[in-house]
């Protein structure tokens, strides 16, 4: 999947002009796109409008203009777009209650190293970027990549393969099958 470029991003003011329906697109883009994982953890498949929609919102929000200001937003979300043969997803850990998601990112640490997708009983192994990461705890977003070998790239483009989201985490483990909506998406993303 190719990187968002410049010439992608629009300023703030056309942004505005064009927020709401490219907000509800996405949104409707992103419905299939999210798999929940239990009762705490919720997984959204990324691709390149959910990343751009991403930049010119994080644009819009911090009310960046500037041009090196821009061009590191896109340097910084472009590592979520899915390269060659690879799935991007973003795991949330999600717990309105404030102690309970402190409790519960003590008791996940190393959830980020837990996760997998099972093509047809193959495990591909989700990794992320390592910075940051904290010894005693883990944190509520982590940004991974699950590179598929050949084989299940195929059984997924010919939305033949059972295909689940594993999280094998030894105080969370949970396998979500994943269903026809997210199959097909996860499809186009192979493209």
């Amino acid at each position: 999947m190719r990187p968002i470029d410049r010439n992608e991003v629009l300023g703030i003011g056309e942004y505005e002009a064009i927020r709401e329906r490219f907000r509800s697109r996405v949104i409707e883009e992103k419905r299939p796109r999210r798999v929940r994982i239990g009762d705490h953890l919720t997984a959204v498949f990324e691709n390149r409008d959910s990343v751009l929609f991403q930049i010119q919102e994080m644009l819009r929000t911090e009310r960046i203009t500037g041009e090196s200001g821009i061009l590191h937003e896109i340097e910084t979300y472009n590592d979520l777009v899915p390269g060659e043969g690879q799935l991007s997803l973003t795991l949330f850990v999600e717990i309105p209650d404030r102690a309970l998601r402190d409790k519960m990112l003590v008791d996940l640490v190393g959830l980020e190293d837990t996760v997998s997708l099972d093509v047809d009983g193959v495990a591909a192994r989700a990794l992320g970027k390592r910075e940051g990461a904290m010894e005693d705890r883990t944190t509520a977003v982590h940004y991974l990549k699950v590179d598929l070998p050949a084989e299940a790239q195929a059984a997924i483009k010919a939305k033949k393969a059972a295909v689940s989201l594993v999280v094998a985490h030894p105080r969370y483990a949970v396998k979500v099958p994943l269903g026809r909506a997210t199959l097909e998406k996860l499809a186009e993303d192979l493209l």
